[in-house]
């Protein structure tokens, strides 16, 4: 006769959290050989090589390197740093150049306190992801049109995902952040974690993917980002992480790499992580941070896609009769600038066509691009989907 267990509760509390289940959880030790793709394993960290990475893509052989790197956000450590993600660092320079006009316009050098940062420790700009596509479609676009930023996003959370991002400079003196988990529940207090079901709380993190690209060089005592590997794997994290025993063990076995310029690094949202303290007397530590939605979830910032795509359109179809994007980089940029996702729409105004869909302004924006229309007749388009789209 089987035995009857108990059931654990659906709905939990701070009361019901334990650390010894999340010390026999972050006490794993990955295997290297279970990550064949992988070009080390440093302190539980996967580390792949970005100019594989494009020889991958360019070969069309990037579903490996996806399946793998899923499995490492989900069953693996949940952190993977990609060096060299931008092979040619200009593009760097000229992204840090417009963030440098935005900080300027926007006076934000001696702005208000971050999430988990004092005040005047460190600097950032919202939503760098629409203002710099604003202040130059050509840097942007020679930004995002990276294939590697939708390898890695696409491995997570499959096509049609939302970028946002933010620029976040930790000055010399800056200190350590407290560890924390991220968007969606990560921002959300106790009491209102609880009244979610566990299971809810669980598939939140298969929602968002996190992700940092270094602007400067990065060494550990600039401070960059601390990981607790395997911690995503806690099931009541989102209510454990504010508890001084978590704060307390995630300090004493967080690791943390040096990044260089043009490296980037992706975790799982749910993963236990803080930036670090900068203890250089001359480091400003650039990070562009972003945050990768999945179509399914709300972004946790507005970001007006119809502008961003109508202001870079031109640019676009410049560089297209000039040979200057692949087909790569262009798929790549148009899913990073478009919302490629048919809903939420008005299906009375703007009903299905021979699929079961609308028109996303992603396809509108390849057929604009592969039939050259002009910048009046592409915006036009897009004021017309726009209206199509509301109630």
């Amino acid at each position: 006769m089987k035995k009857n267990t108990p059931r654990k509760s659906a709905f939990c509390s701070e009361n019901d959290i334990s650390l010894e289940e999340l010390h026999q959880l972050c006490g794993t030790e990955a295997d290297f050989a279970d990550f064949p793709l992988a070009s080390s394993l440093e302190k539980n960290v996967l580390v792949y090589d970005g100019d594989e990475l494009r020889r991958a893509v360019k070969q069309g052989q990037s579903t490996e390197f996806q399946s793998e790197m899923a499995a490492v956000f989900s069953s693996g450590p949940g952190v993977l740093v990609l060096k060299d993600a931008y092979g040619d660092t200009t593009v760097i320079d000229r992204m840090n150049i417009v963030f440098d006009h935005l900080f300027e316009e926007q006076r934000l050098f001696t702005a208000g306190s971050d999430h988990f940062s004092k005040a005047g420790e460190n600097s950032r700009i919202w939503n760098t992801f629409q203002k710099s596509a604003l202040h130059s479609p050509d840097a942007y676009i020679d930004y995002y049109k990276n294939p590697l930023i939708r390898l890695v996003a696409e491995s997570w959370l499959g096509p049609h995902y939302q970028l946002t991002a933010q620029v976040n400079v930790v000055h010399p003196g800056g200190r350590a952040q407290i560890c924390h988990r991220d968007y969606h529940l990560g921002f959300q207090e106790n009491d209102e974690v609880s009244r979610y079901p566990l299971h809810a709380q669980i598939m939140s993190q298969y929602l968002t993917l996190q992700g940092a690209v270094a602007h400067s060089d990065m060494p550990v005592e600039s401070g960059p980002t601390l990981f607790l590997p395997y911690s995503h794997l806690y099931p009541l994290g989102y209510l454990a992480w504010r508890d001084e025993r978590f704060r307390d063990y995630f300090a004493r076995h967080a690791v943390q790499l040096p990044l260089l310029k043009g490296d980037a690094v992706f975790f799982n949202p749910a993963l236990l992580h803080a930036a670090g303290a900068n203890d250089t007397p001359n480091i400003h530590r650039i990070a562009n941070l972003l945050q990768i939605s999945s179509p399914f979830a709300r972004a946790m910032e507005n970001v007006d896609l119809y502008q961003i795509v109508g202001h870079i359109y031109s640019t676009i179809l410049e560089k297209v009769r000039g040979n200057a994007l692949t087909d790569t980089e262009l798929n790549t940029l148009i899913m990073n600038s478009c919302d490629g996702y048919s809903f939420p729409s008005n299906l009375d105004t703007d009903p299905p066509r021979e699929s079961m869909a609308p028109l996303t302004v992603e396809e509108l924006c390849h057929n604009a691009v592969r039939e050259e229309w002009s910048d009046e007749i592409f915006k036009q388009a897009l004021q017309s989907h726009f209206a199509k789209r509301q109630p």
